[in-house]
């Protein structure tokens, strides 16, 4: 999902995937196949390939509900991340909202009183379920609107033998420490000696320069929002973390020949893969791309600035359900879409972490490839989220993508662009 944690599908058309009324045993409510209810989900993709793509996983989930669920069907279109957000945002706009929509953001819907409560949709089973910190990012005023699909969080990745060369760590490629900025600094500056392209790649384009600049916030102490949770962008923690990139990265000529306002994750991702990158932050899609090219590496928490513990950046994505009648129907595919194997069959399929406890569970106990997933699941029930539960968020996030970069530049000031940027996210949140 491009700018989260897969690539964006090869094609960029919606995957229409009409399931047929399948007969069984159960029904909803009183209704029968006299009275016949469909459901229409958005969903975005998270494969690389049309041989990958999430429509097969939402046509065998539709299938086997509709076992289940007789007198209920389930129409389900798949778009790329490249479009699913604006496509759900014109069907709103008509309206013709989708029943339930599984995308990127839910808090402007839920401020506008469009959407169901989880209370009014799950099971208690289901609802008690979510991770304690993803089901709070859910919430907007108390009341948890956006019900956590998957989630990520990151890590430090190196090239084994790119260290090793450099002389940063021995020529086993194992067991890299960095605790502190300053040991990155001095690990970027040996690769660089050593003629490495890109020793630190620092991903500040639009792709997803918000999550590059919130991962650097946290370890410096800071992050978007203060303990109230309002916006506190403009932090002097934040500041420094950004003085830091633009004197100690940046300024050294240690982040490689692109600018970072210029660089986005995936190109970021592919250069490393290629052998080309020293150091940069990833999640768990890397993994899989590396291992495919053979490239050797290892995985670390983002040291902080002062080598004290701080909570790592988490991700999740959202599923929503509309207020279009269906409050029933809709709640009975949620659960269905919630129960272990539904969520063990994607986060698998995809390198993805579970939203629910149960899949956490699931993961910590995996062994063989899986395993190598452990390092993202340590990290994720102390994570902080994106502000996600703020309506203003997807313009804040948008002006962090087209301003962070020129803070990172020589000569750049880093103060002047978080004011910049705090003092419209305020406004915003105010508004």
């Amino acid at each position: 999902m491009k700018g989260r944690y897969q690539s964006l599908a090869a094609s960029g058309a919606a995957l229409c995937l009409t399931a047929v009324t399948l007969t069984g045993c159960g029904a909803i409510g009183g209704l029968t196949g006299d009275n016949e209810v469909t459901l229409r989900v958005v969903a975005a993709d998270y494969g690389d390939t049309p041989q990958n793509s999430s429509a097969g996983y939402w046509k065998g989930l539709a299938e086997g509900f509709q076992k289940d669920h007789p007198g209920v069907k389930v129409e389900v279109n798949v778009y790329s991340w490249s479009e699913v957000d604006a496509k759900v945002a014109e069907m709103v706009k008509a309206g013709k909202a989708p029943d339930i929509a599984q995308i990127g953001a839910y808090a402007d819907y839920a401020a506008a009183g469009k959407l169901y409560s989880t209370a009014e949709l799950l099971s208690v089973k289901t609802e008690a379920d979510f991770l304690a910190p993803l089901a709070d990012a859910g919430k907007v005023k108390q009341t948890q609107y956006g019900m956590p699909f998957v989630s990520s969080t990151r890590l430090l990745f190196y090239n084994e033998k790119l260290l090793a060369d450099a002389g940063v760590i021995g020529k086993d490629g194992k067991g890299w420490q960095p605790r502190s900025w300053a040991d990155l600094e001095a690990a970027a500056k040996k690769l660089k000696a050593a003629g490495v392209p890109v020793p630190f790649a620092l991903p500040l384009g639009r792709e997803e320069a918000q999550a590059e600049t919130m991962m650097w916030m946290l370890a410096g102490g800071g992050g978007y929002t203060d303990n109230e949770e309002g916006y506190a962008i403009d932090s002097a923690d934040n500041v420094k973390s950004l003085e830091f990139l633009r004197d100690k990265m940046v300024g050294q000529q240690l982040v490689g020949p692109v600018e970072p306002g210029k660089l986005d994750r995936q190109a970021a991702f592919e250069a490393f893969t290629k052998g080309e990158v020293g150091m940069l932050n990833g999640h768990p899609t890397l993994m899989k791309q590396a291992e495919a090219k053979g490239v050797k590496f290892g995985m670390v928490p983002l040291p902080t600035s002062d080598g004290s513990p701080q909570p790592a950046m988490g991700v999740a994505d959202w599923v929503m359900a509309f207020k279009n009648g269906h409050r029933e129907q809709s709640g009975a595919f949620l659960d269905y879409l919630y129960q272990p194997e539904n969520v063990t069959a994607f986060t698998e399929k995809y390198d993805l972490l579970p939203a629910t406890t149960t899949g956490f569970q699931a993961k910590q106990a995996a062994t063989g490839p899986a395993a190598q997933l452990r390092p993202f699941l340590t990290a994720l029930p102390g994570s902080r989220l994106y502000p996600v539960g703020k309506k203003s968020w997807a313009g804040v996030s948008e002006d962090i993508k087209q301003k962070i970069g020129t803070a990172v530049q020589p000569g750049g000031q880093p103060a002047k662009v978080l004011e910049e940027i705090a003092t419209a996210a305020r406004a915003a949140d105010k508004g």
